[in-house]
């Protein structure tokens, strides 16, 4: 088994169509054996520096495990790469399957829990 976790940074005006594109990525990484073991959608965030004159960009989280990871990686970059709405992307080969909740999507959370409240 080969653990891995993807960041998706895309362009923010495609926010709308996120759950396309989790769509499309999860049915292929399920077409190759491969499972998701945890997915975050981070929402739009301030970038570091502007990417394209772009100052946010909106943030996707994917952990996923492989049996047989033949080409698959190469084959999710090349989809990666030619999708223009898709800024920038990060893919992390981990040793260990990534479950637990990223610290910022419990800040998110938290803000979120404590706007109900007000």
């Amino acid at each position: 088994m080969k653990y891995y976790e993807i960041v998706l940074m895309i362009h923010p005006d495609q926010s709308e169509k996120i759950n396309n594109f989790i769509t499309i990525y999860k049915n292929y990484i399920q077409e190759q054996q491969g499972s998701i073991t945890r997915l975050e959608d981070w929402g739009r965030r301030q970038l570091s520096y502007p990417i394209n004159r772009m100052q946010k960009a909106h943030y996707i989280l994917i952990n996923i495990m492989l049996k047989n990871t033949n080409n698959i990686i190469i084959h999710l970059e090349k989809k990666f790469k030619t999708n223009e709405f898709i800024m920038r992307y990060f893919i992390m080969q981990t040793k260990t399957n990534r479950i637990t909740i990223s610290s910022i999507l419990k800040i998110k959370n938290e803000r979120q829990a404590q706007n109900k409240r007000i």
